[in-house]
């Protein structure tokens, strides 16, 4: 029996396909650091589930296709808050970041036309563009300018009378780039001269640091063509309550994307009571949170210094560094590293960068690090990682 050519043409996860090569270095007697994937290991706040015990239901039911209403009040005091206007019948709660990046591209993308995606990009945008038969036309940017927005000649080249949106993360997963307002203009006027929609993933608005500020795309007031994604997952340490945001000002859009909300019933009853005990908090554990993550990063900025020949600049938002190595694989050598190389019988694992990309060929030389364990965690992982980069460099 065959398969359908849809599900043929899908990569596997760049995130999680070397997971059975770490199972084995388990297996193996290693020890494993995981810097490989944005699963934060802070504790998800009690909030969570005190908000649930004491709204405890007796009985688990649908609840309205696009959240609860108490909990879409709650994002967008939330979002309001933050200085982007979305009323609670601007929003729909999705199945995670993931459910409304998908709602995203159908509604707005038939099979075979284009979305021009910023490179590298979060990996699953690949796959969400696949499973619904859309193509992500990329337009890359360079770790030599610290992974910036290209400029509007290098977009220029790709758009088409098939192409329909642009999308991108920011703060980027995976390079830790944080969009200036100039960099954004230029997206929102490329955007207004094509007539294109853009869908703008905002996953990690509070991470931000040096100074940055996230600056909301919904700032330059284009709403009818722009949607923001949004997630609970790394804001609150709540990766697998699979909440997330579909937002826009649209509302011929969003009566249409309702309809897939509706063919799919409701996001999960329990995970969004939890939710709104998370947006309820005070900004004290965002701020401490907030902290924790600066001196992640600033830990496994001043470990790569010590690396020869990397590229890469101070990342100023999310929890991700994007680097380019002096290696000729970075794919091979993520395998490597799990198969042949330690230091005290310990390991780590990052992700190689080249299935972030839609160039074929391209980030053969890149990887991510996910700052998600402790620092002094991190500063070990990080010299590990340095010294495998010499002694793979040196194997015959």
């Amino acid at each position: 029996m065959d398969f359908s050519k849809r599900i043929l043409n899908m990569q596997a996860s760049p995130i999680r396909k070397l997971i059975p090569y770490a199972e084995a270095a388990k297996k193996s007697g290693k020890k494993v650091l995981h810097l490989n994937i944005g699963q934060p290991d802070l504790e998800t706040p009690k909030a969570f589930f005190n908000y649930i015990e004491k709204h405890k239901p007796e009985i688990v039911a649908y609840t309205h296709s696009a959240g609860l209403y108490e909990l879409r009040e709650a994002f967008s005091k939330y979002y309001n808050e933050n200085n982007i206007p979305f009323s609670p019948e601007d929003i729909i709660v999705t199945n995670g970041g993931s459910e409304a990046i998908i709602f995203a591209l159908a509604a707005i993308a038939d099979p075979g036309d284009e979305v021009i995606v910023i490179e590298p990009f979060y990996a699953n945008y690949r796959g969400f563009a696949e499973m619904i038969n859309v193509k992500l036309v990329p337009v890359r940017a360079l770790p030599e300018t610290g992974y910036a927005v290209p400029s509007t000649e290098e977009f220029e080249k790709v758009v088409s009378s098939k192409t329909k949106a642009i999308i991108f993360s920011n703060p980027s997963n995976p390079t830790g780039a944080v969009y200036s307002e100039e960099e954004l203009k230029r997206i929102v006027d490329f955007a207004k001269k094509y007539d294109l929609y853009i869908i703008s993933d905002e996953v990690y608005r509070e991470f931000t640091f040096d100074g940055t500020k996230h600056i909301s795309t919904m700032a330059f007031g284009e709403y009818d063509r722009t949607i923001v994604v949004d997630s609970i997952s790394k804001r609150y340490s709540a990766c697998g309550a699979r909440v997330g945001v579909f937002a826009t000002k649209n509302k011929d859009l969003y009566n249409q994307v309702i309809k897939m909300a509706q063919s799919r019933l409701c996001p999960p009853m329990i995970a969004q009571l939890g939710t709104i005990g998370l947006l309820e908090m005070d900004k004290s554990y965002i701020e401490k949170v907030y902290k924790e993550y600066d001196k992640r990063r600033l830990s496994v900025y001043n470990e790569l210094l010590k690396i020869d020949g990397a590229i890469f600049e101070k990342p100023k938002g999310a929890f991700y560094v994007s680097v380019k190595l002096p290696i000729n694989n970075s794919e091979k050598f993520v395998k490597w590293m799990l198969t042949d190389f330690s230091i005290d019988n310990t390991t780590v694992m990052v992700a190689p960068l080249s299935g972030f990309y839609a160039t074929e060929g391209s980030g053969t030389q890149e990887i991510r690090i996910a700052y998600v364990l402790d620092s002094e965690k991190l500063k070990f992982a990080t010299h590990i990682l340095a010294e495998a980069v010499k002694a793979y460099n040196n194997k015959k």
